[in-house]
């Protein structure tokens, strides 16, 4: 599935569209989608609310404007911000290695996302919540569980797994956070959990929002951005050569290009001149960040990759007050794996033409990518069948 070219045709013919389908506003201009990122004008827990799925969410930073969003943020930085994502970084450093000769170690093929990507991300909240080895396999299930809550158009059955799933998970991060506080074990979880400004519902929904916000779009990431990488030897030389910042630029270039989180969704609590157009007091708004990442207007050569693209005001991690909180986790997990990935195993490959895009809409996602490591330190060449350059 390939949504592009209708993004392209609505950017170019009507860049603020109201659909009679849906009776959502449809943003897919840079300017319109980073204005109604920004504005007060738009809010966020009335977009949440808007769902097409009938269970509520619980109070979070998804789900609250100001001032309530400012006071659940704030604490949220001891679990993603600079100073809990440095804490943690040699670790993360360590359980890329550690999964790279694990990967190593497998004959045959293996998929991007299943199996590079998802124990990527149980390795890397397991350094955040100082989860003990025995504990990764049920918190992996518990993660992938949640994950349906990411999608808006899940149905009553699924929506009601993803809610009960969510009960055992905050069970589960309660009696990791009790323990930590018994035992005095330092990490992102215990800052979060001893910190006297939240409720523990509130310190359990911070916690529960970072597991079905980030695990599988952390894992969807790794697939996506391979996909990417590998059909161009250009740009698998280049990363193979980046050090850690040339990286994270990298990744960020990779994510404009094929974001996890596509759009997110908004009400209008007043009417609002958009550079491309108006929108009404009370709309239904959907700000499509995958299209406005691709804006020629803002981009250029927008549908190539650039690895050293800058700067790039990419919308993957949103913006404005709701800006992603684990951007840095994602940057910083993302610039270890790739280039090690690539150093270790030079011939890794793809099997391109088995490439198959999920029908969800969110997140963005392949449901299938297989590929081959290889040999270590051999021919980098395999079964890309695509040779555009980067």
């Amino acid at each position: 599935m390939n949504p592009y070219p209708a993004y392209r045709w609505l950017q170019t013919y009507a860049p603020v569209y109201h659909d009679p389908a849906t009776r959502m506003w449809l943003l897919t201009g840079h300017a319109d989608c980073s204005a109604a990122l920004r504005s007060d004008a738009f809010s966020a827990a009335q977009g949440q609310q808007g769902r097409a799925r009938d269970d509520a969410l619980p109070p979070s930073m998804l789900t609250t404007d100001a001032p309530d969003h400012h006071r659940l943020r704030a604490p949220g930085g001891l679990l993603l911000g600079p100073e809990a994502i440095r804490s943690v970084a040699d670790g993360i450093g360590h359980e890329v290695d550690a999964l790279l000769d694990r990967s190593g170690g497998r004959a045959g093929e293996l998929d991007a996302a299943t199996g590079i990507g998802q124990p990527l991300a149980t390795a890397v909240y397991a350094r955040l919540f100082g989860l003990e080895d025995a504990e990764r396999p049920r918190f992996e299930e518990l993660a992938r569980a949640v994950s349906v809550n990411l999608d808006p158009m899940a149905g009553p059955a699924a929506a009601a797994a993803g809610r009960a799933a969510m009960g055992e998970l905050n069970r589960f991060l309660d009696a990791v956070a009790k323990r930590h506080a018994v035992t005095g074990f330092d990490c992102p979880l215990s800052r979060l959990a001893a910190d006297d400004r939240l409720t523990r519902p509130e310190m359990l929904g911070i916690l529960g929002l970072a597991v079905v916000g980030g695990w599988q779009p952390l894992a969807e990431t790794v697939g996506n951005a391979l996909y990417w990488l590998l059909p161009r030897p250009a740009a698998v030389e280049y990363l193979r050569r980046s050090d850690e910042q040339s990286a994270r630029t990298a990744v960020d270039e990779l994510l404009r290009l094929e974001a996890p989180i596509p759009f997110t969704a908004r009400v209008t609590t007043r009417e609002v001149e958009l550079p491309g157009g108006r929108v009404p007091a009370d709309a239904r708004v959907l700000a499509v960040l995958a299209a406005a990442n691709r804006d020629p207007a803002v981009f250029e050569r927008p549908d190539e990759l650039l690895l050293d693209r800058s700067p790039n005001p990419h919308l993957a991690f949103g913006g404005g007050p709701h800006f992603c909180l684990a951007a840095l986790l994602v940057r910083q997990t993302g610039a270890l794996l790739l280039p090690r990935l690539l150093r270790r195993f030079p011939a890794v490959a793809a099997y391109q033409e088995r490439a198959r895009w999920d029908d969800c809409v969110l997140p963005r996602r392949l449901a299938e990518y297989p590929l081959e490591l290889g040999p270590r330190h051999s021919d980098a060449r395999g079964r890309n069948t695509n040779d555009m350059e980067a």
